[in-house]
């Protein structure tokens, strides 16, 4: 029996100092994850720092929002007209499914990858909370809906402006406009991210995205276009509760002076508009219950 092998890895081993020491530079905390976690959020909602292949979708969308609303301004402008063809309450309304689209395409890839790659616990290991990461979230995908649907916003009204059409009456309906895309932007954030939140596949959330902004947008406007047909003008504004789309359009009608899309023109009356702010107004804070519910699952 010989110790030769083991004396000559002993003699071998060796303690290396790798320079392993305390860090003593400024902790940024919580507030510097969660901003820059809602600027990540926000950029890629548009695909910055992303692939080229992931900023296709978004930025097309953007363009169909904002093209329209440039033809609107140029056909104005050339023909001297004395206002807008669209209001600005009722611009989202009209363009809801190129809305609904890109909520489609980005909630799930806000919220599905880190629930299928399980990235989730991780940055609960570092100095956020999962109030931190549901506010970051859900104010990124806000603010990326608000962007798309004010950005025509502003187009028609610059365009307005140039066409020296009246100033008090446009900034009026601008400013009712942006009203109704809060509000819009924060409803359809809450959806879309609560539903994506389900499923790790993103393919799964895309279609339950466009099944509940979309098809219960059809299927509400069907059902409200017999009753109106029917002679029950009542239960038209009472339909409207129950898509997204047509519970902006009926907070609008009643308190935006918009004029309604629902058939007839018949929107909600001013306490039928009170009912449906609460619906929207509750339903953005459940997406939001519901979000930390989720994530109080996801972390632990």
């Amino acid at each position: 029996m010989t110790t030769e092998p083991m004396a000559t890895d002993r003699a071998s081993t060796q303690i290396h100092n790798i320079g392993y020491r305390h860090y003593d530079g400024p902790r940024l905390g919580r507030a510097y994850a969660r901003r820059s976690l809602f600027s990540q959020s926000l950029r890629g909602a548009y695909g910055l720092g992303r692939s080229a292949k992931s900023k296709v979708l978004p930025m097309l969308l953007f363009v169909v929002m904002c093209v329209p609303a440039l033809i609107m301004v140029a056909v104005a402008v050339a023909t001297k007209a004395k206002d807008l063809p669209v209001d600005y309450t009722r611009y989202a309304v009209i363009l809801q499914a190129v809305i609904g689209l890109y909520v489609a395409s980005q909630a799930p890839q806000a919220v599905s990858r880190d629930l299928r790659f399980k990235s989730v616990p991780l940055y609960f290991s570092r100095p956020i909370e999962r109030v931190d990461y549901v506010v970051a979230k859900y104010a990124a995908m806000a603010s990326a809906l608000f962007i798309l649907t004010a950005a025509p916003l502003l187009v028609l009204y610059v365009g307005s402006l140039l066409a020296k059409l009246d100033f008090t009456e446009q900034t009026e309906g601008f400013g009712q406009g942006l009203v109704s895309v809060v509000l819009l932007s924060l409803l359809f954030a809450g959806i879309g991210l609560v539903v994506s939140a389900v499923t790790p596949r993103r393919g799964f959330g895309i279609a339950a995205v466009i099944a509940v902004l979309t098809i219960s947008y059809g299927a509400v406007s069907t059902v409200q276009a017999i009753a109106w047909n029917q002679g029950n003008a009542s239960a038209v504004s009472w339909l409207g509760l129950f898509s997204p789309i047509t519970l902006i359009d009926g907070v609008q009608t009643a308190f935006l002076g918009a004029t309604s899309a629902f058939p007839g023109a018949h929107g909600p009356s001013s306490g039928q508009g009170v009912v449906y702010l609460l619906v929207v107004l509750g339903l953005i804070a459940g997406s939001y219950g519901l979000l930390m519910r989720r994530y109080r699952k996801v972390g632990m």
